[in-house]
């Protein structure tokens, strides 16, 4: 939530699909501008978890100092997912992953380096709550990774999780086809859809891999140019997609370097030093080619969401 300066008016985010113009309701979801989280979860890490990732820390799990550093720089939100909710974001990167060793065998948590405290079912219970609170705003919940599922229990453990999922949400899932607007969303009382990195072509309520578009990389330069690329050249046609400004760190043991010489930081205080630059290469390219999603790190920070959502404005200014 935030003022304008000489303004008594307080705008609030937690609602502004509803407050679209009515010329853009009618639009496929994918002409619409939303913005999301990048590894949603992540401001929830367990400093007791083994590592996760990346493979070349593993062994070292049993120290406390590296997976405290793990925990550091995969932390890439601060925020609870209701507080991602109530400031805008409309898709969430849910990275999912198993225990070893789990007294549950069907117990599933959320990972970044670390797993985190909480379990997926508890948080799915909590956005599904949000999601009646807020019936008009349409959610992206996009389920991938899947690490620790062990090849003899795959299956169960996938049939496990969408089963839950269908049995939650319920009503509110929105069928693949026809291609939802926020219209027909509200007409048919839908507002959650479930991406599922993972076949499961049988459920008409779970939806494929959303195409996930990111630099692969620190440098601010790269990202904006692999996204312009992606933008104006290799862009899919009809269908949601993800334009990712997040950050990547090295996987190799570049990783190491880049962290100990950078030892009083944090992920996020990088992005917070880094994220108005590209909220500005957003603003300039969102003139030129349409975006669809738009996902962050730290997606609480000033001027994320107001910046994706405005984008909206301006396409509903050229219709």
């Amino acid at each position: 939530m935030s003022a304008e300066k000489g303004r008594s008016e307080v705008r609030s985010y937690s609602d502004w699909m509803s407050r679209l113009p009515p010329e853009l309701h009618n639009n496929p979801l994918y002409d619409l501008t939303i913005p999301g989280s990048h590894d949603s979860m992540s401001y929830d890490l367990d400093l007791s978890s083994r590592i996760i990732e990346p493979d070349r820390l593993k062994k070292l799990s049993k120290m406390y100092c590296v997976r405290k550093l793990v925990c550091k720089w995969g932390r890439t939100q601060e925020e609870s997912i209701t507080k991602q909710l109530d400031a805008g974001v409309r898709y969430l990167d849910l990275r999912i992953a198993r225990k070893d060793n789990d007294p549950d065998p069907k117990r599933l948590y959320f990972y970044h380096g670390l797993l985190t405290h909480t379990d997926v079912e508890t948080i799915l219970r909590t956005i599904n709550e949000w999601a009646e609170r807020h019936p008009r705003e349409i959610l992206i919940l996009s389920f991938s990774h899947f690490k620790g599922f062990v090849r003899r229990y795959e299956d169960q453990l996938h049939c496990h999780l969408i089963n839950f999922i269908k049995t939650l949400f319920g009503a509110k899932l929105c069928k693949r086809h026809p291609y939802p607007t926020l219209r027909s969303c509200w007409d048919n009382g839908t507002n959650v859809i479930i991406s599922y990195d993972y076949p499961a072509s049988m459920h008409k309520e779970i939806w494929g891999k959303i195409p996930y578009y990111y630099g692969d990389s620190m440098s601010i330069t790269k990202v904006e140019s692999v996204l312009r690329h992606t933008l104006e050249k290799e862009r899919p046609n009809k269908c949601l997609f993800v334009c990712g400004l997040n950050l990547t760190l090295p996987e190799d043991i570049r990783i190491i370097k880049y962290i100990f010489f950078r030892m009083c930081d944090s992920f996020t205080k990088v992005i917070a030093w880094r994220l108005p630059r590209l909220l500005r290469w957003v603003t300039q390219q969102g003139a030129k080619t349409p975006m669809n999603i738009v996902a962050s790190d730290v997606v609480t920070l000033d001027g994320f969401v107001a910046t994706v959502v405005q984008l909206n404005t301006s396409k509903c200014v050229k219709v």
